[in-house]
Order: structure tokens, then sequence, then C-alpha cells
């Protein structure tokens, strides 16, 4: 039981710290729901991985139309789309802070992995959950631009977690 309380932290260590990194590799302040996908997909249980290769998509497609969502919503304020210098791209500190879609996803995600047997915080887990969270931003644009249904997404990591 310890060691898997172990475990488990350091996947939700290694998810949220992830997310950070990449909220900051695209310009974003916070991480959002986008973000925690994408750091599930480094998690080493695959099962992120496995549910979007199930709905036709890869982690270089999910990543050109999250940049391509980001740059429609910069034109459509009349921003223009810029690249960050590394310099901005420096690490976070203190507490961990999240738009409240990201948080709402974290929740949704350990609630799916406590609802499983065993209680396993998995990469589909937090897919599951992100494609709840669907209605409007930069992750809902970059599914639209997929053309990748939610409850379809939500269908494949389900069915991913159980594998």
């Amino acid at each position: 039981m310890f060691l898997r309380t172990r475990e488990e932290l350091r996947t939700v260590k290694r998810l949220l710290t992830q997310a950070e990194d990449e909220a900051r590799a695209m310009g974003d302040d916070l991480p959002g729901p986008e973000h925690l996908v994408l750091a599930a997909l480094a998690l080493p249980d695959r099962t992120a991985v496995e549910a979007l290769i199930a709905v036709g998509v890869d982690e270089d497609a999910l990543r050109v139309a999250l940049s391509t969502a980001q740059e429609h919503a910069l034109l459509s304020v009349g921003a223009q789309p810029f690249e960050l210098p590394e310099a901005d791209l420096a690490p976070g500190t203190g507490p961990y802070r999240s738009t409240p879609q990201a948080q709402r996803t974290f929740r949704t995600a350990a609630a799916l992995a406590k609802a499983e047997r065993p209680h396993r915080l998995r990469g589909a887990h937090v897919v599951a959950a992100a494609a709840d969270e669907s209605e409007h931003g930069t992750w809902a644009r970059a599914l639209w631009l997929l053309r990748v249904p939610p409850a379809d997404l939500r269908a494949a990591a389900l069915e991913a977690v159980r594998h």
C-alpha cells in the first residue's frame, strides 16, 4: 500500500510538473487541460497515447492542432502569433497553480482513478477528464480542428484504462 502511494505521488508530481513545463513552452501563464493531456502523454503507462491513437491522433498532430488553435485565438483579437525567447521559459516556483478548467480536469481524473481497481491515476484518466472540458478554449478548438468528438475521446480513454 505504501509503495503504491509513493508511486501515485510520483505520478501526480510528474504530471503536474510536466503540465507546467508544457504551459510555459506554449507561452501560457497557467496550465490548462491541454497541458495536462500533453503531460499525460509522457507518463510511463502510455494509456494517454493509446487513447489518442484510438481516435486517430498522435502527439505531433495534437501539438500542431494546439498551436493552430492558439494562433487562431491570437488572430481573432488582432494580435500576431509570436515565438517566446528561451529566457521567458523559467521554471515555476511556489505552489502549483492552474486554470479552473485544469483544476476540474485533474479532480475528475482523480475521481475516475479512484473508481477503478486498483486505484491508480493513469494518463488515460487525464484524457477522459479533459474530454469533459471541451466546451471552449484552446483544448476545445484543438479537438474541433482534429475532428475528434469529445465523447469519442472519452470513450477511447476509458477503454485504454481497462487494458
